[in-house]
């Protein structure tokens, strides 16, 4: 096979991947600028922290460098699609409160009533909004640091389990669990 050949049926399989995904929606959380100083002077980057997610309980980060702002914001999105999560989400809100320590970022996340809204500043907030979770409150303590606080927050969304899926592991029915 000549190498424009799989070049092109390469392109072709990566345009039907693209096809078949679902139409995310995406956030920029961070963007920062960075420098590496050369014999020639300091050139300067940029570092975007971006989330995407489906508002049905799939989200995923990702993080680009480039040395235009559109051009990284590309490559991060790219990346945080190619590392997508399920997330569960029990009638609108996580199934249970926990608690993640990432470096020295702290994130709390806890259940809330109907109504109550999305309550969490900083970078907890898009990924709880694109995760498609609708009642639920947090709190960040520690470092604010963005990327150690989106990825806290996503760690902690990985770990959390239902009810059904603590039961399925334990190889037990709910109701048995729940007495």
């Amino acid at each position: 096979m000549t190498d424009t050949k799989q070049v092109k049926e390469n392109r072709q399989r990566r345009e039907k991947r693209e096809d078949r995904t679902p139409e995310f929606k995406e956030k920029v959380v961070y963007v920062g600028r960075v420098a590496k100083v050369v014999k020639g002077g300091r050139t300067f980057r940029f570092s975007v922290l971006v989330v995407v997610g489906d508002e049905k309980g799939r989200i995923g980060v990702g993080s680009g460098k480039a040395s235009e702002v559109p051009e990284a914001i590309k490559k991060a999105t790219d990346a945080a699609k190619k590392n997508l999560i399920k997330v569960p989400v029990v009638n609108g809100t996580v199934p249970h409160e926990y608690t993640k320590k990432l470096g020295s970022s702290i994130v709390i996340i806890k259940p809330a009533p109907e109504g109550t809204g999305v309550i969490a500043g900083g970078a907890v907030r898009p990924v709880l909004e694109l995760a498609g979770i609708k009642n639920v409150t947090a709190k960040t303590l520690g470092s604010r640091n963005g990327r150690n606080v989106v990825l806290a927050t996503v760690a902690a969304l990985q770990e959390m389990r239902t009810v059904e899926q603590v039961a399925a592991a334990r190889d037990i029915t709910v109701e048995k669990l729940l007495k």
